[in-house]
């Protein structure tokens, strides 16, 4: 198994590490050029949405990496990329694939003071979470499954083969999140009969 980490902006190196834990191969995604390189999954860091979106469409990277996700490449996007995957951003946002049928309000958690950690169930299992200006999701569409709630917002989601945080696990010493984004990718794997 091998898992891009797109690499433009962000906490990239943070999500490395935590695959490095794991034991997990994992490449770093910077140009047109890296997307010829066969992975089984993409993480799209935190970071900033609009600069990201701006720098897959500078580097010719934007319409390959969102055919592949729409094809069903497994994708985890935290923070930013939760609010590049999402279908819909309350406010003006031209910066969203719209791939996940998700309705995400940015900046919910206020600005850069705003930010915090907290303690909540991620798929029923209690992690540590930390939120850097995070998004919240305000509703999901009929097949998004919700796997973390904190304060009755919807912080965590699924959608086939795409998971999504406003929170930051790789800021944190848990694994847990980024376990279940490997077991995603295995399911394929179990199916598929690999």
């Amino acid at each position: 198994m091998k898992i891009g980490v797109l690499a433009l902006q962000g906490a990239f190196i943070e999500h490395e590490k935590k695959l490095e834990k794991l034991n997990v191969e994992y490449v770093e995604l910077r140009n047109k050029e890296d997307l010829k390189i066969e992975i089984d999954g993409l993480i799209i860091p935190g970071g900033e949405s609009t600069v990201i979106s701006k720098l897959l469409k500078e580097f010719d990277m934007y319409d390959t990496i969102y055919g592949r996700i729409k094809n069903g490449l497994f994708v985890f996007g935290t923070c930013a990329g939760l609010i590049l995957l999402a279908k819909e951003i309350i406010g003006k946002d031209n910066h969203n694939m719209g791939l996940m049928d998700i309705v995400v309000k940015r900046n919910a958690y206020g600005r850069q003071l705003g930010s915090f950690i907290t303690k909540e169930k991620f798929n029923n299992k209690m992690i540590d979470m930390v939120f850097i200006r995070g998004p919240y999701i305000d509703n999901v569409g009929k097949d998004v499954s919700i796997l973390s709630l904190v304060d009755n917002k919807i912080v965590a989601a699924r959608e086939k083969n795409m998971l999504v945080t406003s929170f930051h696990p790789e800021l944190t010493d848990e694994l847990e999140v980024h376990k279940y984004f490997i077991e995603m990718i295995g399911e394929k794997n179990d199916k598929s009969g690999n």
